[in-house]
């Protein structure tokens, strides 16, 4: 017995030095060399260095009001010695050739993306894998960020079949689809949902779906039209008398328990976007007995701004519910009518109070923070080197706080102060793509959101921002709803606001099957207040 002891506590030394070893080693590194300047349209050539590749990429900036921030997003493919798409492992990941470079730069946690999606894939989803690293492009450091799978199909990402041009009839027209509620392009095939999104203030009720894979080059007619008239039918079921009967409701179309978790996370998050962008569904192909085949909630995507980590859209508000809508993009409003049905209440909390005793427990959750606090810990100092300006003095916060307080848009100055149009050169603007083209149309405000809009439009503090006064533009605090001093004072708010969040939840949820009722808003049809403007040079 006495041998064993010994030999325990010399095994347990042992991996004390191993884990202290590899703990010295630090984040793994990107080192990227690009061939020109990056745009937000087209990928440059380059290439990249990092432990087990050593290869060619395709790689382009990301994003909308992120363009603004100093440390960029980006999206790159692994590629072939002839220039196409090549899958490769990157960082222990299973092998694809599509990657997103996340920048975190406006979460001083760096750990909301990478939580949120850890929490997806624990309550038992696909979610997108992330590596926390640091990243060299041409020489220059560029701080911490977090390599990421992007959400793409693939049978170790989105696993839903491959549709082929000739899928347009029976069975195979039936899926797979992946969609998503979002902001939009040229390049996506998209439709209206024929019912108003829901909001307070929101300037239009339009809720805009895409049909992101197939992509619009290869979706055929007949599959656009399916997965349009399908996606009709579960969002007016659910609107309609009978939508909680159990034969013919919205049980029938949808896949119920993956509703009730992207509920539950999106609720816990309180993700200032949350159900309204950056909201993603995909659709697989019916079973040949007729089963399967129902549109299912997630992956999720997309957490920067959650957490309480945004001075919008009630997302500082430990105690506001996200499915209420908020003053920014109109909120699908199906989400406030599956709640008026005690059957999707009821699963609803049995879900969750299974998950607050694992995956959603408070420990389960702190020790996720701090083993990533731990990894981060040689890093962080470079990062906050890199950019200083993400931590600031008491006496700053307390001047922030002030200007927060008389402008409700945070560090951005209100629209009146901003001088007509043609006093913005057009090339102080980010690279063609955030805007469309100059001879065009703006789009309706659908596309440019007015909870981040023109937050994108304009450049970086130094890049020839005109001065507002008294308020400057502070793009590290843009949608911040407080500001901290130190990396640790940072993870504590989070730990804190997490805690605060669960209380919320524990007490409400545990009454949705009593005396627990939604608050409802009517579906409105809501256009923007103004005509579409032409835009000159």
């Amino acid at each position: 017995m006495k041998h064993t002891t010994i030999l325990l506590l010399l095994l347990g030394y042992v991996a004390v030095l191993t884990t202290g070893i590899h703990a010295q080693e630090g984040l793994p590194t990107l080192v990227i060399t690009t061939s020109g300047p990056l745009n937000a349209q087209e990928k440059v050539d380059a290439h990249l260095t990092t432990k087990g590749y050593d290869g060619p990429i395709g790689i382009k900036l990301r994003g909308n009001s992120s363009l603004a921030f100093n440390q960029k997003k980006y999206t790159f493919e692994t590629r072939d010695g002839n220039g196409k798409s090549h899958s490769v492992s990157l960082l222990g990941m299973p092998a694809h050739s599509d990657w997103v470079l996340l920048a975190p730069y406006n979460d001083v946690s760096m750990l909301r993306d990478p939580l949120a999606f850890k929490l997806w894939r624990d309550m038992g989803h696909w979610g997108p894998r992330t590596v926390m690293c640091e990243l060299t492009m041409d020489g220059d450091y560029q701080g911490i960020y977090i390599l990421c799978e992007a959400i793409k199909r693939g049978k170790n990402r989105v696993d839903i079949s491959e549709m082929k041009a000739s899928d347009t009839n029976g069975r195979a027209l039936t899926g797979g689809y992946l969609l998503r509620i979002d902001t939009f392009n040229d390049d996506d095939a998209t439709f209206t949902s024929k019912v108003p999104g829901i909001g307070e203030g929101s300037m239009s009720s339009e809720v805009i779906w895409s049909c992101i894979y197939p992509k619009k080059k290869k979706l055929q007619p007949e599959q656009l039209d399916y997965i349009q008239r399908y996606v009709d039918t579960v969002e007016q079921v659910i609107q309609s008398d009978s939508f909680a009967d159990p034969t013919k409701g919205y049980a029938c179309y949808i896949d119920v328990p993956s509703f009730v978790d992207y509920f539950i996370h999106t609720e816990l998050s309180l993700n200032a976007d949350g159900y309204k962008r950056s909201a993603y569904f995909y659709k697989e192909r019916q079973k040949k007995n007729g089963s399967g085949g129902k549109l299912v909630a997630g992956p999720v995507w997309d957490y920067n701004l959650a957490y309480g980590n945004c001075n919008f859209a009630n997302a500082n508000n430990p105690e506001a519910w996200c499915y209420e809508g908020a003053s920014n993009n109109p909120t699908p409003a199906m989400w406030q009518r599956l709640l008026q049905d005690i059957t999707f209440r009821r699963a609803v909390k049995t879900r969750y109070q299974e998950l607050r005793q694992t995956v959603l427990s408070d420990q389960a959750i702190n020790d996720f923070i701090d083993r990533q606090v731990q990894l981060l810990a040689q890093a962080t100092d470079r990062h906050f080197k890199t950019y200083p300006e993400l931590l600031v003095s008491e006496e700053r916060k307390q001047q922030l706080d002030q200007q927060n307080q008389a402008n409700p848009f945070g560090a951005f100055p209100p629209f009146g102060a901003f001088p007509p149009f043609g006093a913005f050169p057009m090339g102080a603007f980010p690279p063609q793509g955030n805007f469309p083209p100059t001879d065009s149309i703006i789009p309706p405000f659908g596309v440019f959101p007015m909870g981040e809009f023109p937050m994108g439009a304009f450049p970086p503090q130094g890049a020839g921002f005109p001065p507002m006064g008294n308020i400057t533009f502070d793009a590290a605090g843009m949608f911040a709803a407080y500001r901290v001093s130190s990396y640790d004072e940072e993870i504590a708010a989070l730990k804190q606001w997490i805690s605060d969040r669960l209380s919320f939840l524990d007490r409400n949820i545990a009454r949705f099957d009593t005396d627990w009722q939604p608050r409802i808003q009517p579906l409105v049809e809501k256009k923007a207040p103004f005509p579409f403007v032409q835009v000159k040079n």
